[in-house]
């Protein structure tokens, strides 16, 4: 019996014969193929500006010095994201607010803003968390009232739409993900989107120690070598190639599950408005009982993924305060087998093995 992974992607022939004839051509650092790709990117996505970069991680932290946050300014973050989201600002000396999240999905709660506004508040970074959409338009007003920064974290939301729009292209800065569990991986990388030019300006620069042109170079500002490879964009020109493939399995794989779970009352699928444009790369649940249903899942050669953390609980972010409902995601959230290379004979064979679970423990089907 094969074992399921809790996340399945593939690469094929033409990402191969990319990454061979950039290294057959000496593009091997970021150059024309890197150049390549962010222009693809940005026609895809509708933007004027595309900056890759090492990671979505990377892109966060670009963004942020960018747009000129700085020691001791406040960031506005969602209790529910990856810890990225509050690691950039920290890097940069500047202090991470949480708030709560919706209480039925882990997206930032807008209501609670104005009241963690100070007189240092610069930022507010929205997560689009499994490519689910923030009340945006509400958080645009506040930044506008307060003239604060927005700077979207859309690292799970690539070509995700809100209103007919990209998630992640209409903020000062949009950040994406290129890792290995995204819709298009590269292995490492991500990218940032702008607007506005001279956002723009300021992360090219950024990304090469603050010089426009390393042959006859100026020191203009702080950056870091934060530059991107054509080996990897070789691969993200091959993966842009099939996205629209992926997307469709990624949504036939959410409603294998939407319709299989329904007889599961110990678990609770977390939606993903699939209608509206949202597109689920993590088939996500909600279940009192996950360990023991992780170790179910694992004798059976299945992996399951328990949902990260809040981050509340990482004390080297110096943050706390009350959150009953990113509390009830970060104890009962569970990822299961998911991923654009997944099967459906896969999803099958776990959704089958949860219904023997509910027969021998919960009482289902008794």
């Amino acid at each position: 019996m094969n074992r399921i992974s809790w996340w399945w992607t593939d690469f094929g022939e033409e990402d191969i014969q990319k990454v061979v004839s950039s290294l057959a051509s000496g593009h091997i650092s970021q150059g024309p193929v890197t150049a390549e790709f962010e222009t693809k990117i940005a026609q895809a996505l509708n933007v004027p500006y595309v900056v890759a970069t090492t990671s979505g991680s990377m892109a966060l932290l670009m963004a942020l010095m960018a747009l000129d946050i700085k020691r001791d300014d406040e960031v506005i973050v969602p209790n529910r994201t990856w810890i990225a989201t509050a690691h950039a600002p920290i890097l940069l000396g500047a202090n991470v607010v949480l708030v709560d999240v919706l209480p039925d999905i882990p997206i930032m709660d807008v209501s609670q803003i104005r009241q963690k506004i100070t007189s240092r508040t610069k930022a507010i970074i929205p997560v689009s968390l499994n490519g689910r959409t923030v009340a945006m338009e509400q958080v645009w007003n506040i930044a506008d009232q307060y003239g604060l920064t927005v700077i979207e974290d859309a690292a799970q939301a690539l070509f995700s739409k809100r209103g007919g729009k990209f998630i992640g292209t209409e903020s000062d800065a949009g950040c994406f993900s290129l890792s290995v569990a995204k819709l298009l991986p590269t292995g490492q990388g991500g990218f940032v989107v702008t607007r506005k030019r001279e956002v723009y300006e300021q992360l090219k620069r950024i990304r090469t120690h603050g010089v426009d042109d390393v042959i006859n170079c100026t020191f203009h500002q702080m950056g870091f070598n934060f530059r991107f490879t054509d080996l990897q964009a070789s691969v993200g020109l091959a993966q842009l190639n099939r996205v629209e493939e992926r997307i469709r399995r990624l949504k036939e794989i959410y409603i294998a599950y939407e319709k299989g779970l329904q007889a599961f009352p110990f678990l609770k699928l977390i939606p993903v408005n699939i209608s509206e444009g949202e597109i689920p790369i993590y088939i996500e649940v909600l279940c009192q009982e996950r360990e023991k249903i992780v170790s179910f899942l694992a004798k059976e050669q299945i992996q399951a993924r328990p949902l990260y953390p809040n981050l509340e609980t990482a004390g080297h972010l110096g943050v706390s305060g009350e959150f009953p409902n990113a509390e009830i995601f970060g104890t009962q959230g569970l990822v299961l087998p998911c991923g654009p290379a997944q099967s459906l004979e896969n999803i099958n064979r776990v959704i089958d093995r949860l219904k023997v679970y509910g027969e021998e423990f919960a009482g289902v089907g008794n």
